[in-house]
């Protein structure tokens, strides 16, 4: 009974001892740390009497002072120190910065980074010295900076890669010298080019990767990748082709087209990219009903109407709607209505796919253009600029005649980018059009090789400049030859001639023609001046007038006496004196319809405005083409004939028709027409005619081949004939119209050097003497 209270009474005694220890010890800790805390807070507290600046050769003391910003006499905190600390090392002088209390006095050591002695890059072959240097900060004679140096060696690395050398490796090393200065080096491993090596397409099913992969500016490495690498991977390049994409179904009736990614795969080896274009095509729609209504009591909505050339049915395009607004705006104009507005109002049908147009002529804010402000053209006259507008200063403002123009000047050609904004003037009711351009390279020094079955090797050399003294002139000057032809041509071209769309110019060419198919030499030398504008919207006219003299001659070895070239050759310097011209109908490039066009030719020489010839020379060419089978397939028929009348009968060979294989294939130049046979046992000489046709009719399609051969196929049906003579003799053959057919196969190779082809044919129908043909190749390479 007595046990349990006494085991209880030990329990408390010692639960009271513990308790007693706790607080005991909890005292002596808050008691310790009241004593200490004071001392330690006083230790971080510095006055400094002086300031003492070590180790600075170049950097003033009262500039490191200044940097640290601490005075002589304030109190300062060990925070404060270390904030002094890192505002003397932020401001990129030195390697090494130490701040230390010496009592009364502040002690800054440090060491200054040295100077640069030079700047040099090593390993580079692929980018020159001179275009390192305009990319990075480092210069001789300033301070290096580390910082400053790895961000040149990104700028490098960058720049390469903009170059599709991705793997290419920059090592800023820096080699000390004496007197505090260094040499910084930039050492450059370039690596190769990652090429693309495939493009790919997800969601297409209107057309195929083949067919899309022609469109875009990025392009998948070819058969030749290994000896010839162009096709590198470019970032930018890639909004770019979403760009592309998108113009090129909305110009096709698919106007729900979007990209809806693109993703850009590196492969593991590091030297190609996988790239995809996720896209979802969407319905293709055709334009509807179109209307014209007018808010403007002038404007006549019926004859507005008849201006229009869109027809129902007529796959949409944004293009067409675009210049019908262009048409309509011209002929308010044209009645003399000022500040009129066409507004096109879509109406979308889901049901039939199509859309109605209604064209609204409404009257626009009336805005006046108070100035046009070009800024960035170095070398390009301002004139050349504000010629590619068809508004000057205080004309009524047109927002889309300005984005035509920004167009217009892009197309030039002259500058690397090109911008047209236009932003308030000086009051609410004008605007100032701001054009900034980019200049770029615009001359050209250009190498090149031929190859023909008929001319041989040969070798082409041309200058160009398309901005000649920044007047927007264009100048050439080339030198061709082959084993039979050499021609030497220089040419100059003002296209805006007396600040209009008339371009003047003249052309002066001397040629040497000693061929195997004939027995006589030609020595051609002209002069041709010349005018163009335009007539319509797709319609050009060319004024020309051509003084040319022919000297023609015959190896005496070869004469053969009663022979007709004989005799013609005997007049041997002849001048020429024509004047003439060209009218041309092109619809290919930017017709109604993208997948069709035509180009119509017709063009006439009058000559006898002195000289010793007088003649009328016509000829004429007709060319239709067409997309098909999801635009794989282009199928083109081509009309092309000529009319020589010599009203004294004396036209010689060099004067008639000669069909060469450019414009039928499957003879030899010279191979078909009027022959004189029998004179003597060799002769077999071709007349040339005074009327020529040909019909060409041909189709190129994909092989089947993967695409990176660059290989495609074609076949071609030639029909046609040379006939007719001034004069002729009885062993004159083939003077009446006889027709000759050509059936043929041709291969197409894109090759990095140049296009490649190659024709295969097989004569259907021809003459006893015709000189038959039967493979043609061709190759033009520029380098």
């Amino acid at each position: 009974m007595n046990t349990l209270p006494r085991a209880e009474a030990r329990t408390k005694v010692v639960e009271n001892s513990w308790l007693r220890h706790y607080l005991i010890g909890f005292f002596i800790l808050i008691t310790a740390l009241f004593l200490l805390l004071p001392a330690a807070a006083t230790a971080q507290n510095y006055q400094f009497s002086s300031i003492s600046v070590e180790g600075n050769q170049r950097i003033e003391s009262s500039a490191i002072e200044t940097y640290a910003g601490i005075k002589r006499g304030q109190t300062v905190n060990a925070g404060e120190l270390n904030s002094a600390y890192q505002r003397v090392l932020a401001s990129g002088l030195f390697e090494s910065v130490e701040l230390t209390p010496r009592g009364g006095t502040l002690a800054i050591k440090v060491v200054e980074y040295p100077t640069i002695n030079l700047v040099r890059f090593e390993g580079n072959a692929r980018l020159k010295d001179e275009a390192l240097y305009g990319i990075i900060e480092s210069e001789p004679r300033r301070v290096l900076n580390p910082t400053i140096a790895e961000r040149d060696a990104t700028n490098i690395a960058t720049a390469y890669a903009q170059a599709g050398r991705l793997s290419a490796r920059i090592t800023p090393r820096i080699i000390r010298r004496s007197d505090n200065r260094a040499d910084l080096i930039f050492e450059i491993f370039e690596g190769g080019v990652v090429e693309v090596e495939r493009v790919s397409f997800v969601g297409n099913e209107e057309f195929s990767d083949r067919r899309l992969r022609r469109v875009l500016g990025t392009k998948q490495a070819g058969i030749l990748r290994r000896l010839i690498q162009q096709d590198t991977f470019v970032v930018d390049r890639v909004e770019f082709d979403k760009q592309v994409l998108r113009d090129f179904y909305l110009s096709r009736g698919y106007v729900d087209f979007r990209t809806v990614g693109v993703n850009a795969e590196l492969a593991r080896e590091r030297d190609g990219y996988f790239v995809s274009f996720n896209i979802q095509e969407g319905q293709q729609f055709k334009f509807g009903q179109i209307t014209a209504t007018s808010e403007i009591a002038a404007a006549d909505p019926e004859e507005y109407l008849d201006a229009l050339k869109i027809k129902p049915g007529v796959v949409y395009t944004p293009s067409l709607v675009e210049s019908s607004i262009a048409r309509l705006e011209n002929l308010a104009i044209k009645q003399g209505l000022d500040f009129v507005r066409v507004d096109p109002r879509i109406t979308r049908n889901e049901r039939d796919l199509t859309l109605d147009v209604e064209f609204a002529i409404v009257r626009g804010p009336r805005i006046f253009i108070e100035r046009i402000d070009i800024e960035g053209n170095t070398t390009t006259l301002d004139r050349v600029i504000r010629h590619q507008f068809r508004a000057v200063e205080g004309d009524p403002f047109n927002p889309r005649e300005i984005r035509e123009s920004a167009e217009r000047i892009r197309a030039l050609g002259f500058f690397e980018n090109a911008e047209v904004n236009a932003r308030e003037g000086s009051s609410p009711d004008s605007v100032v059009v701001d054009v900034d351009v980019v200049e770029q390279p615009t001359g050209s020094l250009s190498f090149g090789g031929t190859y023909s079955t008929n001319d041989g090797i040969g070798l082409v050399v041309r200058f160009a400049e398309t901005n000649f003294l920044g007047r927007g002139q264009a100048l050439s000057l080339s030198f061709s030859t082959a084993s039979e032809i050499n021609d030497y041509v220089f040419s100059f071209t003002e296209p805006a001639f007396l600040g209009r769309d008339l371009a003047a110019g003249f052309r002066l060419s001397f040629q040497e023609a000693d061929t195997d198919e004939v027995r006589f030499a030609n020595t051609v030398g002209e002069f041709r001046p010349s005018i163009e504008f335009p007539v319509s919207d797709y319609g050009r006219l060319n004024l020309r007038y051509t003084a040319q003299n022919v000297e023609m001659e015959i190896d005496s070895s070869e004469a053969i006496a009663g022979s007709i070239i004989d005799a013609e050759a005997a007049r041997s310097d002849i001048w020429k004196s024509s004047l003439g011209y060209t009218y041309t109908y092109d619809t290919r490039r930017k017709g109604l319809d993208v997948n069709r066009g035509v180009l119509l030719e017709l063009s006439q020489d009058f000559g006898g405005l002195g000289g010793d010839y007088e003649f009328i020379r016509t000829s004429g060419k007709a060319v239709a083409e067409t997309r098909v089978f999801h635009e794989e397939i282009t199928l083109r028929a081509s009309l092309e004939g000529g009319a020589l009348y010599s009203p004294n009968k004396d036209s010689r060979v060099n004067d008639r028709f000669n069909i060469r294989s450019q414009q039928m294939r499957g003879f030899e130049p010279y191979g078909i027409g009027p022959r004189e046979i029998g004179v003597s046992a060799t002769q077999d000489d071709a007349l040339g005619g005074n009327y020529f046709a040909v019909a060409r009719f041909e189709a190129e399609f994909p092989l089947g081949l993967p695409e990176e051969y660059g290989i495609d196929g074609g076949i071609f049906f030639d029909i046609g004939s040379v006939w007719g003579l001034d004069q002729t003799s009885a062993n004159v053959l083939y003077e009446d119209f006889s027709l000759r057919q050509v059936i043929g196969f041709s291969l197409f190779w894109e090759t990095p050097v140049g296009p490649m082809r190659f024709n295969f044919s097989k004569a259907l129908k021809k003459e006893q003497f015709d000189k038959e043909q039967n493979f043609d190749f061709t190759l033009e390479a520029r380098f």
